[in-house]
């Protein structure tokens, strides 16, 4: 099975290409559709500003391969800027355009009227648990509760609310992954995310 991790410029590549290799995949990293159209499966990473992030991949020419690849079936996981890259429109800093392969926003956590945000910090950062609700196939083995690692101040809000795989508690309720037929994508990073983490990529890998 190949695995193409997409450089951009802007994702947590190398973290990500020795997670996927740990758990025994063929990863490598790719830049261009051609590359892209070699492999069995994709990961989009990112970290970063949305608006820088469009930008680049427009520059690259690799927004219509990536809508090409999901829209064709091919399978296809995007960590946490990935993720928020899939969505129609992101309000960071702005009002931008996103890859716009999953209907919904991307917005900043507010803790305005909330009595109990008083400690709570943006960015979102740290290990926090996950909701599983079922369905995915990211999360076979993986108990409801577990712990996986964040960094974001951004969430996705999808206007289908069935593509939520998981929720995740910061103040509100988010959604910390989706699973729309051979998209899924995780908020949260799984190749920071110690032994769950790896289980999950590896369930992206061998499904």
């Amino acid at each position: 099975m190949k695995i193409g991790i997409i450089d951009y410029g802007m994702g947590n590549l190398h973290s990500v290409l020795k997670a996927c290799q740990q758990v025994g995949s063929d990863a490598k990293i790719v830049s261009d559709a051609a590359g892209m159209a070699a492999a069995d499966k994709l990961i989009l990473p990112g970290v970063g500003a949305f608006a820088d992030a469009m930008e680049t991949l427009r520059r690259l020419e690799l927004i219509e391969p990536i809508r090409q690849a999901v829209r064709s079936g091919q399978p296809f996981l995007g960590i946490c800027l990935g993720l928020q890259l899939l969505f129609d429109v992101s309000y960071e800093d702005g009002q931008f355009p996103g890859l716009e392969l999953v209907s919904g926003k991307v917005v900043r956590f507010d803790f305005a009227g909330l009595p109990d945000a008083g400690d709570l910090k943006i960015p979102h950062m740290g290990w926090n648990a996950l909701r599983v609700r079922g369905g995915s196939s990211l999360y076979g083995g993986i108990p409801d509760g577990s712990y996986v690692y964040f960094v974001h101040s951004y969430y996705v809000v999808p206007d289908d609310p069935a593509v939520v795989a998981t929720t995740t508690v910061h103040g509100i309720e988010f959604a910390s992954s989706i699973q729309k037929d051979n998209l899924c994508a995780t908020q949260f990073h799984p190749e920071k995310s110690q032994r769950v983490g790896l289980r999950i990529l590896q369930n992206f890998i061998e499904s």
